[in-house]
């Protein structure tokens, strides 16, 4: 199985890469299209703004490939963090910026309507949504790493999963070959390793 981590210059791939290997998954960093659009398995990672990430993204020839290799090819993506936001329509960070729409969600910045912090940083409980692929084993309020300031909405509450920090938000989703973690599997000790192993299980 050929798994590659998308080189988009804004992705924390030391991390994703020996979790993937300590799961037992060769993976390959890369930039070039070939080798995305010939991937079983894409993991999308990011960490910064979603305009920079898109602007990367379209700078380096990648958002046709990513979404050839979803949409024609139907290859399983799995967007982590930022990654996941960019799966999205769109976002209002740094400017309203469209995404590669690839989920129906869209990305805002929390309102802080409470003495809550922004960004929202440490361990938070996920609900998952019923009969999960993600969440195959695991507890059903399992905890997960997060670190952001901006948060996914969306109608659908198919294949959702959710995390409540001043308000309810898709902490993760699960729709067809697309997948997302808003938080980083790769920071969440044994149940980010279990979610990630799903994943490439699939």
């Amino acid at each position: 199985m050929k798994v590659v981590i998308v080189n988009y210059g804004m992705g924390n791939i030391y991390s994703v890469q020996s979790a993937l290997k300590f799961l037992g998954f060769d993976s390959e960093y890369t930039d070039q299209p070939d080798n995305i659009l010939n991937a079983d398995k894409i993991i999308l990672p990011g960490v910064g703004s979603f305009r920079k990430a898109m602007q990367n993204i379209i700078s380096k020839g990648l958002d046709i490939p990513i979404k050839e290799a979803v949409q024609t090819k139907g290859k399983l993506i799995l967007g982590i963090c930022l990654g996941m936001q960019l799966l999205g329509i769109s976002s209002t960070e740094d400017g309203f910026t469209k995404g590669l729409n690839l989920y129906e969600g869209v990305v805002e910045r929390f309102i802080n309507k409470s003495d809550s912090k922004i960004p929202h940083i440490g361990y938070n409980t996920v609900t998952p949504p019923t009969n999960s692929i993600l969440f195959k084993n695991l507890d059903s309020n399992s905890d997960f790493y997060f670190v952001h300031s901006y948060r996914m909405m969306g109608q659908s509450i198919n294949g959702v999963a959710t995390c409540n920090y001043i308000e309810n938000y898709i902490a993760a989703f699960e729709h067809f070959n697309v997948f997302g973690t808003q938080f980083h599997p790769e920071k969440s000790q044994m149940n980010g390793l279990m979610l990630l192993n799903n994943f490439l299980s699939i």
